[in-house]
């Protein structure tokens, strides 16, 4: 992987943290009960970095922020989709861990340790207003959107901080929200979930 600024991703991402709807940290506020955890989802519809295709392949993390999330110092897992070979696991570690630029790049700067990198079984599913998040043997997310005046979905737009820059967070309500690894054994429900498209490169 000797050139870091001839990679690309897009596809959908869904998010679920411990904060009260609507979340306030995408307005750069403190989180709702001061800290932050969060499982965050990404399915890669179409990607490469080289000549190392992506496509269809899947990425979670877990973090934990100690107060506002631009304040840094979080703690992050990451899982990598077991369906990725090596060159493609070494191509999304690298991009998600901030390595290749771009806005996961941003976001690894508010990382002060990394938790770990691991391949699991990662099923990401979008069905209507279901999203659906299981990492086999160490998570679960199952939000769904929000109903609007209209029936249609809930949005958020030009929001400052987005996992998803440029575009508008739909607006879930999580039903089953759960991580256990690392000595960590987290359990949430009925709390705010995000989903949006993402284009991501350097």
């Amino acid at each position: 992987m000797s050139d870091h600024s001839n990679w690309s991703l897009k596809g959908n991402y869904f998010e679920s943290c411990n904060c009260d709807l609507v979340c306030p940290c995408i307005f750069l506020m403190p989180p709702t009960q001061g800290h932050c955890k969060a499982l965050v989802a990404w399915h890669i519809a179409e990607g490469k970095m080289e000549d190392t295709r992506l496509d269809n392949l899947n990425v979670a993390i877990w973090l934990h922020s100690p107060g506002s999330l631009t304040d840094g110092n979080w703690r992050l897992a990451l899982y990598i989709d077991e369906r990725a070979n090596e060159a493609q696991k070494d191509a999304l570690t690298q991009i998600y861990g901030g390595q290749a630029g771009g806005h996961p790049a941003v976001l690894a700067g508010f990382v002060t340790e990394l938790m770990g990198v691991k391949t699991a079984k990662i099923e990401f599913t979008e069905s209507g207003k279901k999203h659906h998040l299981i990492i086999k043997d160490v998570a679960e997310n199952e939000m769904y959107s929000l109903d609007g005046e209209d029936g249609g979905e809930v949005k958020v737009t030009n929001h400052p901080l987005a996992v998803s820059p440029a575009n508008a967070a739909v607006i879930s309500k999580s039903k089953t929200l759960k991580f256990k690894d690392y000595d960590v054994d987290w359990a949430e429900s009925e709390t705010v979930g995000l989903s949006a498209a993402f284009f991501y490169q350097p």
